[in-house]
């Protein structure tokens, strides 16, 4: 097995059904150096649990996953939301400060789908805006950047009303870039016309707060949230993509973040050991 890069950061969805402890352990035995959390995992044996085994583990902090679903109407359902990103802030800012040094605070957020009813997409990401804006004075009292991760259009209906980097920078671009940015995950943005462009934008605007890598590959599955594969297993230009995102300055770890009941129920020291190695072949070739 390669060396692993370390710029290489296994998202904890890669491997979803280790336990905390496991994924924690599988990753730094491959010689991962860092990690990507997801709240679930980490709420199943409580925040203090989790900041110990993290300490423990000697692994970064690349990002909790995640934050977001804002596109509810006012009312009680939507202040629970709120009231639960802000749970996440705090989550974030323990975590990454109980990770080893380079561990970053960052909470990625989705903004969430069309709510029941609705064909009103302007006024969905409207109120994915003001939310954000509630969040802002929470996020930064507590030094967490909330990454705003544009999602492939076809989860607009009932996931994320945010489908482009160029959406996702308008709605960052009106707060301060150390708090509100954005994630740039090659699976949602591959396909854009204008990918090269936003990306340098993110980057002028200091914007990308986390790269994840995964590819694409047709016939997607029925469930297409599952639709994820190991770099290199599609179509997707990783040259380009991430040559592009490390000239726009971008100089964090590299999340593998992928979404596949086939890779879910295999062994988890096993996929970590099988991304080390797509992540060398289609990914480290193109980092500094």
């Amino acid at each position: 097995m390669n060396v692993p890069d370390s710029r290489l950061s296994i998202n904890q969805a890669t491997i979803k059904h280790a336990p905390l402890d496991e994924a924690l352990r599988v990753t730094a035995e491959a010689g991962v150096q860092s990690i990507g959390l997801w709240r679930e995992p980490v709420d199943h044996v409580g925040l203090d649990v989790a900041t110990r085994m993290l300490a423990d583990s000697g692994l970064r902090v690349t990002s909790h996953c995640r934050g977001g679903f804002f596109t509810l109407p006012d009312g009680e359902r939507r202040r629970a939301a709120l009231a639960d990103n802000r749970r996440a802030i705090e989550e974030t800012a323990a975590l990454a400060a109980a990770g080893a040094p380079g561990s970053v605070a960052v909470l990625v957020l989705v903004a969430g789908g069309l709510p029941d009813g609705s064909r009103d997409l302007l006024g969905a990401r409207d109120r994915v805006r003001d939310a954000i804006g509630e969040l802002v004075p929470d996020a930064a009292a507590a030094g967490v950047t909330l990454a705003v991760e544009p999602l492939h259009p076809m989860y607009a209906a009932d996931r994320a009303v945010v489908s482009t980097l160029a959406q996702a920078l308008d709605i960052a671009g009106d707060f301060d870039a150390s708090v509100v940015g954005v994630a740039v995950d090659t699976f949602h943005i591959w396909w854009d016309p204008q990918v090269r462009e936003q990306i340098a934008r993110a980057g002028r605007e200091g914007r990308i707060a986390t790269y994840q890598v995964c590819d694409w590959r047709t016939p997607l599955p029925e469930d297409v949230l599952l639709a994820r594969h190991q770099p290199g297993a599609g179509v997707i230009d990783f040259a380009s993509l991430t040559g592009a995102v490390i000239d726009a300055g971008y100089t964090g770890d590299v999340e593998v973040e992928i979404f596949n009941a086939d890779i879910w129920a295999r062994d988890a020291a096993t996929v970590v050991g099988e991304t080390v190695e797509a992540f060398a072949r289609s990914v480290s070739p193109h980092l500094p």
